[in-house]
């Protein structure tokens, strides 16, 4: 009996160590710490950690796309309000603001409840734990997941699917996901997939594998387009962020030319490309101040 005894105190000691080791439920973050968060992954479990410094880009800074900024203004004021909103898909052009968008509206709205939580791509397994995390909490959330794009059979994208519009649980009505992506349909399209396409009493119907390749974005209630620059607007976006960077007036019209030239040398005439160069021109006139 004593061996038996000491066997099962030796087990339970045994088990209470795996237990230690095995991933647990996560364990809500202290929310007055910070207003975005990032899922993360440390030592086999997950949990919300504080973005200390988030990235406090304004509204007006984002120059050059003021219809997708409305569209997306718009939803998340209902959201705010308790209304009826969308989850939202910002796709298109690289470095058009598409993120930056995004992280702006926190920055509008934070005192108003808005919270930010960044999921990676490869943590949206998790979204289920995330979303039931977030129920019954005052604040209103947006899950946010940038630079999206799957490919073939990966469980992240079956995992956003099903949350987005095809689980048995309904989304808490105090969270939205707002995503970005250079893809419009999220997943690689290739040639052969269109030759799964059938004529059926005149009308064309896509293949099986186009139609579920088009079936995640269709789950997202609101699309947003960005289109690349024109060179006009190209010049526009630097001057507001050389005006932002304190460059003088005269100093601006000045650096057109430049401008132009690294655009060139880029390759893109993007916002995020304007922004770059504001700051290089910025820190030289500054430099070159110093040096007079």
């Amino acid at each position: 009996m004593n061996e038996l005894a000491d066997l099962l105190s030796r087990a339970e000691r045994v088990l209470e160590r795996l237990e230690t080791l095995l991933p647990g439920p996560a364990r809500p973050p202290d929310w007055d710490a910070a207003s975005a968060f990032r899922w993360q992954r440390r030592h086999g479990r997950s949990e919300l950690r504080p973005v200390r410094l988030p990235h406090r880009i304004a509204l007006g800074d984002l120059q050059d796309v003021d219809e997708q900024k409305a569209r997306i203004d718009r939803n998340t004021r209902q959201f705010l309000a308790g209304r009826r909103a969308n989850n939202v898909l910002l796709t298109g052009a690289r470095g058009t603001g598409k993120s930056s968008l995004v992280k702006a509206l926190l920055n509008e709205y934070e005192a108003r409840g808005l919270r930010l939580i960044e999921v990676d791509k490869t943590d949206l397994v998790d979204l289920p734990d995330i979303v039931d995390l977030l129920a019954g909490r005052p604040e209103r959330f947006i899950l946010f997941c940038d630079d999206l794009s799957f490919e073939e059979g990966e469980d992240a994208y079956k995992a956003l699917k099903s949350v987005l519009d095809g689980s048995v649980a309904a989304m808490s009505d105090n969270v939205l996901v707002y995503a970005t992506s250079n893809r419009r349909h999220l997943m690689p399209e290739y040639h052969d997939e269109n030759l799964q396409v059938r004529h059926l009493d005149g009308e064309l119907h896509p293949g099986e594998a186009v139609e579920e390749k088009v079936s995640l974005s269709e789950r997202f209630g609101l699309w947003i387009s960005f289109y690349p620059f024109s060179q006009d607007e190209y010049l526009d976006i630097v001057a507001h962020w050389l005006k932002v960077f304190g460059v003088p007036k005269k100093a601006i019209a000045a650096a057109r030319q430049d401008a132009l030239q690294w655009a060139l040398m880029r390759g893109s005439r993007s916002g995020r490309v304007a922004w770059q160069f504001a700051r290089d021109h910025a820190g030289r006139c500054e430099d070159e101040g110093r040096g007079r």
